[in-house]
């Protein structure tokens, strides 16, 4: 469908990535992956034909049709929901037109035997057999199925465009593209403004629906899910892996130790040709041999190893004051807009250092409930932010709303307070804007790095609760990792609110789920939710049919949230292994929490020894038999504890693995 050939990219002096050759084939599901600033989104540019490469060759039939959605879009605000996504159905619409006009001539004309009413005759056959052809009969069915799979309600499907946020435009122009059913589709992070239900719906018609697709997505589980062929840009070079992306992170590993090892013998065999070389240069009775080696020498072609980009951003968390048991209490909290209720009786406690997320649909609250807790908007109902409480927020919009005039540094510059100003340009190169990255201007950053830069400046004042609102949009894989370890190790409470489920999986207890107006608590991580949720679906529509209610067949592309989870997760009609998993689960936690508290109970050991170590340093306190019998008792106690320690660590490995 689409042949690249020696593509070269240049801004400045400095190449994007050069000497790039691949084939995007029919039913291909590429996932494009490297670092924010790699190259991913210009070369999907590339190849819609919006930007044109520095040298090289896209080949592209005529009769292929491409559809791209950008990370940004100019979005029209004129129409209905319902009218702008039938544009997608354009040429079906002025063929239909076609016809409705020949079939009403066909009905005035009375001349059946001429040849011109022949002709009309087989004219409107063609069309309309087309028209059937086509589907388009059906293209209103298209359209309602695209957009609730998208997370649209029908009542949302008659409302102007311009009553929507910028997302759930972006979900228009993502349905639009859809529709049109084009032979490849380019897509920009689709997922950055999708719920997990959408997401899920999503995966499924790139599965089933799509013919060729090329997707750049930093969320793991949704590429993984979709992909079954990875193109990685490292390092200026474009490399193609015939495997989904879980698959080609092993590969890659593998591939550059099998490099590393090859390297390592030529320059081995290279260093003993050169020893050689000098060592009988000079006697006539080797000078053949020696004009051999050097002729070998001459012919080697260095081995090459794929570069590795290790930057990444260390992102750590100063430590924070403790807070009170309950950072947060809801008792019978609601909001409303005018008579339009977002949620009601909404209860909830969450304690001192624990990890939850906010889940749901697009505007079922989830962000209308965090801005409550920061005292942002009025509600109704008591909500008690708990005693000794320091804040930190990160909003959707934190990236947006840096001023663009300022550079990284002097945006970071004008909020650091007091000695932490003496450390900006070492937190900026933690975090990849080292050297001359810091000159540049917050307007020409990407996504990526300016959500980089907000989170920065998150980090310079200690908190005891994160409240992280779609933390992860246009991070990379690799910063995701980062801070998804930083926050597990936060000693803190955090609050997430994400669509991302690997990203949730293995750092949040406990979900809240929002819809309906309602909060609903759900113990256990995030697959454990969407495993209980799809088991509760089930229950309900076997009641129903008991009851004699005539149930509505499920569309195909409507599948239980529960698809698309990790192979490992256990399946609804599995109860027993889902059972045991849910077990498991719960006692890797419980060792993990044990394997925690052993070592902050090390590390205060350790503290105190060294306190008691200071004090029998000073001459005044050499014979005080309370401080040595205090540090002979804290060391057994130390030696003892890091035995357990050891023990509990063997444990948690085994239930890991």
């Amino acid at each position: 469908m689409i042949s690249v050939e020696s593509l070269h990219v240049e801004f400045g002096i400095k190449p994007l990535f050069t000497d790039a050759s691949f084939v995007v084939n029919d039913r291909d599901r590429i996932a494009l992956v490297g670092k924010n600033g790699a190259g991913k989104s210009t070369l999907l540019k590339i190849l819609c034909g919006i930007q044109q490469p520095t040298s090289g060759v896209v080949s592209i039939p005529n009769d292929t049709t491409i559809g791209y959605l950008p990370q940004v879009m100019i979005l029209q605000d004129d129409t209905t929901v319902r009218e702008e996504a039938q544009k997608a159905f354009a040429d079906i619409t002025k063929m239909k037109e076609r016809i409705d006009h020949m079939n009403q001539q066909l009905a005035e004309r009375t001349d059946y035997e001429s040849a011109d009413y022949m002709a009309l005759v087989e004219k409107f056959t063609q069309e309309h057999e087309r028209y059937m052809m086509m589907g388009a009969e059906n293209y209103e069915a298209e359209i309602e199925r695209t957009l609730t799979g998208l997370g649209f309600l029908r009542t949302d499907f008659e409302r102007p465009t311009s009553e929507f946020s910028g997302g759930w435009r972006m979900r228009i122009e993502l349905a639009k593209i859809l529709l049109q059913k084009p032979d490849v589709l380019l897509l920009d992070e689709p997922t950055n403004h999708l719920d997990i239900e959408s997401i899920q719906w999503l995966e499924q018609f790139l599965a089933q629906s799509a013919k060729a697709v090329v997707l750049v997505s930093h969320d793991r589980a949704f590429i993984n899910n979709v992909s079954n062929r990875t193109l990685e840009i490292s390092c200026g070079r474009i490399i193609d892996y015939k495997v989904k992306y879980d698959e080609y992170v092993t590969l890659r590993k593998e591939r550059r130790e099998q490099q590393l090892r090859a390297y390592e013998n030529q320059q081995k065999e290279i260093i003993e040709m050169r020893q050689f070389i000098e060592r009988f240069r000079y006697q006539a009775t080797k000078a053949v041999q020696v004009q051999q080696k050097i002729k070998q020498l001459e012919k080697i072609v260095p081995i090459e190893i794929d570069e590795v980009d290790n930057s990444s951003m260390h992102l750590k968390f100063p430590p924070c004051l403790r807070s009170g048991d309950y950072p947060i209490i809801c008792e019978d909290v609601a909001k409303s807009y005018g008579s339009h209720t977002v949620f009601s009786a909404v209860n909830l406690t969450i304690k001192r250092g624990e990890k939850v997320a906010f889940v749901g649909k697009n505007g079922e609250g989830k962000s209308t409930l965090v801005k409550c807790i920061m005292g942002e908007i009025p509600f109704e109902g008591k909500l008690k932010v708990g005693h000794n409480i320091q804040i930190g927020y990160f909003a959707q919009n934190q990236a947006q709303l840096l001023d663009e005039s300022l550079t990284v540094f002097q945006t970071i510059d004008n909020v650091a307070k007091g000695d932490i100003r003496l450390k900006i340009n070492d937190i900026l190169g933690a975090f990849m804007f080292g050297g001359e990255e810091s000159d540049k201007k917050v307007k020409v950053l990407s996504g990526g790095e300016r959500s980089r830069l907000a989170m920065i400046r998150l980090l310079l004042e200690p908190v005891n609760l994160l409240i992280l609102d779609e933390p992860t949009n246009h991070l990379d894989m690799a910063s995701k990792d980062v801070l998804k370890e930083a926050i597990r190790a936060f000693d803190g409470t955090a609050i997430v609110v994400s669509h991302d489920r690997e990203f949730l999986d293995g750092l949040v207890t406990k979900v809240y789920e929002f819809g309906g107006g309602k909060v609903k608590e759900h113990l256990g991580g995030i697959y454990d939710f969407l495993q209980a949720k799809e088991i509760r679906e089930l229950n309900e529509l076997e009641i129903t049919v008991r009851t004699g209610q005539t149930a509505s067949p499920l569309p195909s592309d409507q599948k239980s949230v529960a698809d698309g989870l990790k192979e490992d997760k256990p399946s609804s009609t599995k109860n027993t292994s889902y059972a045991e998993h849910k077990e498991r689960q719960k006692q890797l936690r419980k060792a993990e929490k044990a394997v925690e508290q052993s070592e902050r109970k090390i590390s205060d050991m350790e503290r105190r020894l060294k306190e008691l170590d200071d004090l029998l340093m000073k001459p005044e306190n050499a014979s005080n038999m309370e401080f040595v019998t205090e540090y002979t008792s804290t060391k057994k106690a130390l030696d003892e504890e890091v035995e357990r320690w050891e023990k509990l660590s063997e444990e948690l490995d085994i239930l890991s693995n």
